[in-house]
């Protein structure tokens, strides 16, 4: 067999084993996503008061939730360099270690959602949404441990490359969730009608029991057992979570940043009423859930690329990088075609009232480009955070995302700006939004494509 012939099958390889992952990955995350999608369909069919309240209220919780996400799903590359290299009791050590950086991340989140009030008053929610807004909150408060235990299951077994196990159990919680959400939000069988509170109250259940379930997967199942996971529980190893903080604080940091610019927009979409704020919401719910294709992606590679630097194998690292960046393209636009061609009636699913379809049938037009934007951008700082390039992406997010995505998107809609009269629409902060992503997406993909061709080690 020539270099070529080994090369060839190499690439395929990769590409069938990154493909399988991914897949697996993404019928997980859109059962996630289904989470979300079932609170704003349910929260819509029972009022127009409470989809406006779930869009500012949900934009604080993903706020809090994927930035703290963030930092655990960055320790992914460790975990599958480890694995890679075959240092398995230290993977599971690393693992364990990691529950005490969980913990404190826990009590961050849950301060931010329980006393919300000065975001709210900050962002000029109209006083009519804050009380609902609040108690959805408070509820889901109790939520965040659990849903940060569990991702650290979800990023143990993708370092793993065995991602079926949290996928089983992510469908199994969406069985549960739906019929649970409908039943405690319009109420029936002796519970009173709930409504976004409800919602809420589902969400609770399900976190809890899939985290339990979890653990009764790592003690019973073979996978695990190399990982020694129930060695007991050593005390805070402060040198190692130094490093684990070091590594996953710029991840979260930079969701965070990504994730406030739609907080933040949430909030000033809602200066402009009932109708805009409903429909921004269905354009940030389709966005959210359209990301767990590239995400999905994102995840499989970088697993992918670690799994060979752990081996020593730079090359091939890159190789699979750069593959992984083209399936992104290609899926991204098929996606985003699909998406503006198919606006109106995607739009007609989530609400009855013709303004708020109207509104997120064109604000989807812009999700359609935002996507192909937000594809290469996500599994671009997913692969760079396998290089330890972490500080320059997040620099890169604040400046653009908030400086010109945000303040851009304010100016355009309520002040004017180069000329523009204030448009006084939410499209104005989905165009400004569009742009910055697209270059956010341009640099890192200049970075990384020097990264993997010319510095394979940074």
């Amino acid at each position: 067999m020539t270099s070529s012939d080994s090369t060839s099958d190499n690439a395929r390889s990769d590409l069938s084993s990154m493909l399988r992952h991914a897949g697996s990955v993404l019928v997980g995350q859109l059962a996630v996503m289904a989470f979300s999608i079932t609170d704003t369909i349910v929260a819509g069919r029972f009022s127009s008061g409470a989809l406006a309240a779930l869009s500012v209220a949900s934009a604080i919780y993903i706020s809090a939730y994927v930035s703290l996400i963030g930092v655990l799903q960055s320790l992914l590359p460790v975990y599958a360099e480890l694995h890679g290299a075959r240092r398995y009791p230290e993977l599971g050590r690393s693992f364990r270690q990691s529950f005490y950086l969980a913990f404190i991340l826990a009590l961050l989140g849950m301060s931010v959602m329980l006393w919300p009030k000065g975001f709210l008053q900050w962002g000029q929610v109209p006083l009519e949404l804050i009380s609902e807004i609040t108690h959805y909150l408070a509820i889901l408060a109790w939520t965040l441990p659990a849903t940060l235990g569990f991702r650290m299951y979800a990023a143990l077994n993708q370092g793993l490359g065995k991602p079926l196990f949290v996928t089983w159990l992510q469908i199994g919680a969406l069985a549960v969730k739906v019929p649970l959400t409908i039943w405690l939000a319009f109420g029936g069988a002796g519970v009173s009608a709930m409504g976004l509170a409800g919602c809420a109250w589902a969400s609770f259940i399900v976190s809890w029991l899939i985290l339990a379930c979890a653990i009764v997967m790592m003690r019973t199942q073979t996978l695990y057992h190399p990982l020694q996971l129930w060695t007991r529980f050593e005390a805070p190893d402060w040198p190692l979570l130094k490093q684990f903080t070091r590594t996953g604080l710029p991840g979260g940091l930079a969701y965070l940043v990504e994730i406030t610019s739609f907080t933040l927009m949430a909030l000033f979409v809602a200066r402009l009423g009932v109708d805009s704020a409903a429909g921004h919401q269905i354009a940030a719910n389709m966005t959210g859930t359209l990301y767990m294709l590239p995400l999905s992606l994102s995840i499989a590679c970088s697993a992918r690329v670690s799994f060979w630097m752990g081996a020593s194998q730079l090359t091939r690292a890159n190789r699979v990088a750069r593959l992984g960046l083209l399936c992104a393209l290609m899926q991204a636009s098929l996606t985003a075609s699909l998406l503006y061609t198919f606006a109106h009636p995607i739009a007609a699913l989530y609400s009855s009232n013709p303004a708020v379809i109207t509104m997120g049938a064109q604000l989807l037009a812009w999700v359609a480009l935002y996507h192909v934007a937000d594809a290469l951008q996500s599994i671009s700082a997913f692969v760079l955070r396998c290089y330890r390039v972490t500080l320059t992406p997040l620099a890169i997010y604040g400046v653009l995302l908030w400086g010109f995505g945000l303040y851009g998107g304010y100016l355009l809609a309520y002040e004017g700006v180069l000329g523009i009269p204030a448009m006084l629409h939410a499209q104005a902060f989905w165009i400004a939004g569009t742009v910055a992503l697209a270059a956010v997406a341009l640099i890192f993909l200049l970075i990384l494509i020097r990264l993997t061709t010319i510095q394979p080690v940074p």
